[in-house]
């Protein structure tokens, strides 16, 4: 979800304006992708570099998102939305934001109608640094390691590997995004900054993704001299 400063920039307002018109967009597409039948969300909403912005906007973001999370918890829950929180380890995260995200999974935690990933304090390659470290715990021998097992100790590891990932504002970065889970991601670059983008915006991007030949590195069958079905 990328743009909110650029966004508050181009109108001479503060940055944290630009974050705080991000929530209209939060709130669109969850309810396009549940819509249109999506069943695994995941939102890039604070990275584990992201503490190095300046100490005021890091305090605004963590008052929004509690305020995000407390006003839409209801709702999340009416539309059968299972909420997880994506990182959340780093000792700066104020306890209370942390009390009101683990209330919030707790909640929906039996729903099933769409899962909603927030990554928040996430990053791809500590996940991966973790996980290895959680394979060395459990005693498993080098010999034994596969990509199924090295990926049953990363956090939540029953979520599906990424089929598309839509990148605002069109900045072309992975950004330590889910490194394992987007090695075969279908990737999309808008150029509409996060609070500008919309609905339509969002199905636009699952259109463009249905067109798509994904062959995750081999030939489909029409391109190896087969008729297409």
């Amino acid at each position: 979800m990328d743009g909110n400063g650029r966004w508050a920039a181009r109108r001479s307002l503060p940055r944290t304006a630009g974050h705080r018109a991000a929530e209209t967009t939060v709130i669109d597409v969850i309810e396009a992708a549940r819509s249109a039948g999506v069943g695994w969300l995941s939102l890039y909403a604070f990275s584990t570099e992201n503490w190095r912005r300046p100490d005021t906007e890091i305090t605004f973001l963590m008052h929004l998102v509690r305020r995000v999370v407390r006003k839409h918890a209801p709702l999340l829950h009416a539309r059968g939305i299972r909420c997880r929180f994506l990182g959340m380890t780093d000792p700066r995260i104020p306890p209370a934001l942390g009390r009101d995200i683990a209330d919030l999974m707790t909640l929906t935690e039996r729903n099933r109608g769409m899962t909603l990933t927030v990554a928040f304090d996430h990053g791809g390659r500590r996940d991966i640094v973790e996980a290895a470290r959680s394979l060395i715990r459990s005693g498993v021998p080098a010999d034994a390691v596969t990509e199924e097992s090295f990926a049953a100790h990363l956090p939540f590891p029953d979520t599906p590997e990424v089929d598309l990932v839509i990148r605002t504002s069109g900045e072309q970065r992975i950004s330590n995004f889910m490194l394992w889970q987007v090695a075969y991601a279908e990737w999309i670059f808008p150029p509409a900054l996060w609070p500008d983008f919309r609905a339509p915006d969002f199905l636009d991007c699952i259109d463009a993704y249905r067109q798509r030949e994904r062959r995750f590195g081999g030939v489909l069958p029409h391109q190896n001299g087969e008729p297409r079905s």
